[in-house]
């Protein structure tokens, strides 16, 4: 008999609530880099260095276009969700409406300004001679795309909030598959460049993006599509919820940045000719590595996350700290065994994504792999101390924990460690992380932090303000009552 959410949360003991949890959610997200993984091995033994190195000098701008669509929908869950749980569909219907056209409007702008300025933007982030036509014609691609594949993000959000759990999980997973198979499509059958790889995400994306829409446009899922009243009240709302996670996106894209045109200084001045190209190719072998550990702790802390905001809001502060202490262990203990996988099998890794042609640039990312798995070392507290800071009601400290993590202490660093060449880089990545994988799961980490806010008190009403009629959907899952009252 399946246990509710309320029972598990309350009675399980510590060890064994983390092993339903926590487990499960590792093996969700790293589902969700499966793609990135297998994106890096086909560019890497495909295309060769200099695409590798142009895809990671483009892809801070795509997702600062992604982030900017996330602000407006997470920013918008929030009040939806608020004004759901007073049973003011009205509200909450225009606010669905308005934000999917701010999602549309902010796209195209940004696509207009990425296609036509994508050169200057290649140049700005780093790209010289050799990268900057290979970075603009992938950077031109995801700007065609744009209106398509940033409402993307937006709708799996509002999925889970109409209760679509499962749609979500299925157009997730489909997300995977098609991008994979598009990618053999593309880069090994049609034999394209790295505008067949842009491709492949994009097209996925605008596929998921249709199916996502198809229950509210036939007017089945609990939010419907409106005429549009915007108001500053609203924009403001949406601006002040969407901003926290808009904030930690763009801090690390802009760490990426820096860290890109500081490879390519230091590439030339370490390795002569091409240095700067072979050290940014090799940046880009440690990020895609990096997809095959980090979306298992994020996955093991933001399972937990909820189970620690109810008992935060049952005021069970003991039991808080034991399933904390369950998510620092495990979480630890993934990080250490990554520290060793990598650094011990750090040429077997770095051969995945590099072609043994490339002597060079294998033998760079070897070391750097090294170096690297080193960070793994410390990375894991900061990650769920994140995850716990947002579950029990501080989101504050936990985005200047967050921002501090992937921006201010990366830039101290890199000054600090520049002496030491491009082995300083290397050190000094434990907050820089992949910067397309996010894109998969942003939505849902900023999902599941909303989701542990107020959860005791929302299951508590269960029985006051449950059943709800939805259609022929009748919700009596706490899951669902969560969601109506963030």
């Amino acid at each position: 008999m399946k246990m509710d959410s309320k029972t598990m949360f309350s009675t399980l003991s510590p060890w064994r609530l983390f092993f339903t949890v926590a487990l499960p959610g590792m093996v969700s997200m790293f589902a969700m880099s499966i793609y990135s993984i297998f994106e890096g091995i086909f560019i890497g033994q495909k295309l060769g260095e200099v695409a590798f190195a142009a895809v990671n000098i483009a892809m801070p701008i795509v997702m600062i276009n992604f982030s900017i669509a996330d602000l407006v929908g997470v920013g918008a869950s929030v009040p939806i969700s608020i004004a759901l749980g007073k049973k003011d569909e009205k509200t909450a219907n225009n606010i669905f409406s308005c934000s999917i056209i701010l999602i549309l409007i902010a796209s195209v702008i940004m696509g207009t300004i990425m296609f036509f300025a994508a050169e200057p933007l290649a140049r700005l982030m780093g790209a010289d001679d050799n990268l900057l036509y290979t970075a603009s014609k992938y950077i031109r691609t995801y700007a065609l795309c744009s209106p398509l594949t940033t409402v993307f993000f937006a709708m799996d959000n509002y999925l889970r909030i109409s209760g679509y759990v499962k749609t979500s999980m299925f157009i997730n997973i489909f997300s995977n598959v098609a991008t994979i198979g598009l990618l053999v499509f593309f880069l090994i059958g049609l034999e394209m460049d790295v505008v067949g790889s842009a491709l492949a995400t994009c097209i996925s994306f605008c596929l998921c993006s249709f199916m996502a829409m198809i229950p509210f446009v036939r007017g089945k899922a609990l939010l419907k599509f409106v005429k549009p009243k915007f108001s500053a009240g609203m924009l403001r709302e949406i601006a002040a919820c969407g901003f926290p996670t808009f904030l930690n996106n763009i801090a690390g894209r802009v760490t990426s940045i820096l860290i890109n045109i500081s490879l390519m200084t230091l590439g030339i001045k370490v390795l002569g000719e091409g240095g700067g190209t072979t050290a940014v190719a090799a940046y880009s072998v440690l990020m895609y590595a990096s997809d095959m550990c980090q979306p298992l702790i994020y996955g093991m802390s933001d399972s937990l996350a909820p189970a620690i905001g109810f008992n935060w809001g049952a005021e069970k502060h003991d039991r808080v700290k034991k399933i904390a202490r369950c998510g620092y262990i495990g979480a630890g203990v993934v990080s250490i065994t990554a520290t060793a996988i990598m650094f011990f099998f750090s040429g077997t890794i770095a051969s995945l994504f590099v072609d043994a042609e490339e002597i060079r640039l294998l033998e760079l990312s070897t070391r750097a792999l090294q170096l690297f798995s080193l960070t793994y070392l410390v990375r894991w507290f900061s990650i769920s101390a994140q995850s716990f800071l947002a579950a029990i009601e501080k989101p504050m400290q936990a985005t200047i924990l967050s921002v501090c993590v992937a921006l201010v202490f990366p830039v101290i660093m890199l000054g600090a460690l520049w002496n030491f060449g491009l082995d300083g880089i290397w050190l000094n990545m434990s907050s820089t992380r992949r910067t397309d994988t996010p894109a998969r799961y942003i939505s849902m980490r900023a999902s599941s932090t909303l989701l542990s806010r107020r959860r005791y008190r929302s299951m508590m009403a269960v029985s006051k303000e449950i059943p709800l009629s939805l259609g022929t959907l009748r919700v009596t899952s706490p899951e669902v009552v969560v969601r109506l009252r963030l």
